[in-house]
């Protein structure tokens, strides 16, 4: 029962945050391009670890990581606003790197897979 529940917060609070982040008025969160990937959160609800995948590179994603650290009050503030929760977790923001990770896997296959020549042989 309780891992059902945790689960339904973990994907309203990712909804929510996906609403909020575009209110943030700091350049380096409003303006970038990043995505909300899932949310973790504590048995007891109490904190909660929220990854992002930026698509800005390396440089970008430092801005992005520093931005929602100093945002983090008013995020936490906005998402205690819209959940009804007793307690809104403390935000933590990891970043993602399945996606650049998928696509190295990919690109390794593609190298070792031998390309079809333009005739069908």
């Amino acid at each position: 029962m309780a891992n059902y529940r945790r689960g339904r917060v973990n994907e309203e609070m990712a909804k929510e945050l996906m609403k909020i982040l575009p209110t943030v008025k700091d350049p380096r969160v409003g303006t970038a391009f990043f995505s909300i990937t899932s949310v973790d959160c504590t048995p007891d609800l109490k904190f909660a670890k929220v990854y992002y995948s930026s698509m800005g590179g390396k440089d970008g994603d430092t801005g992005v990581a520093v931005g929602l650290k100093s945002a983090n009050g008013y995020i936490r503030r906005e998402l205690a606003r819209m959940l009804n929760m007793r307690q809104t977790p403390e935000l933590t923001f990891i970043r993602d790197n399945s996606v650049e990770h998928g696509a190295h896997i990919s690109k390794l296959l593609d190298s070792v897979i031998p390309k079809e020549t333009k005739d069908g042989e």
